[in-house]
């Protein structure tokens, strides 16, 4: 897992930047010009801990995520929206993925499968 990185020369945050010609992950500041090369290519993990009985939720959050297509061709069965964000993964006890669909209506957020 990776931690926050610091500037040895100001000690300011190094924030993670692509260099183009080496092809490579570095991580930089942006008050002076310190630069040092990334250990390992993963910039943020993220772990979800749950016990095998849980389910892990999908929240309604996923609307406000730009990186996640959304579609106008269907229509979310509890309050008739026409736009709904989605995404695939795999569905417990199921093999292959699934697409869900989560209703962009901040008021209602319904979430189903197809």
């Amino acid at each position: 897992m990776s931690a926050m990185k610091f500037c040895r020369e100001c000690n300011n945050i190094l924030y993670p930047k692509e260099d183009r010609e080496q092809k490579s992950l570095l991580y930089a500041c942006r008050n002076c010009d310190h630069q040092e090369p990334a250990e390992t290519n993963c910039v943020y993990r993220n772990v979800i801990d749950h016990d095998v009985s849980e389910f892990t939720q999908v929240l309604q959050d996923v609307t406000a995520d730009p990186t996640l297509p959304r579609t106008k061709s269907v229509k979310c069965h509890v309050c008739g929206h026409p736009e709904a964000v989605f995404f695939q993964a795999a569905a417990r006890g199921e093999e292959g993925m699934t697409l869900f669909f989560v209703c962009c209506n901040p008021n209602c957020g319904h979430r189903w499968r197809d």
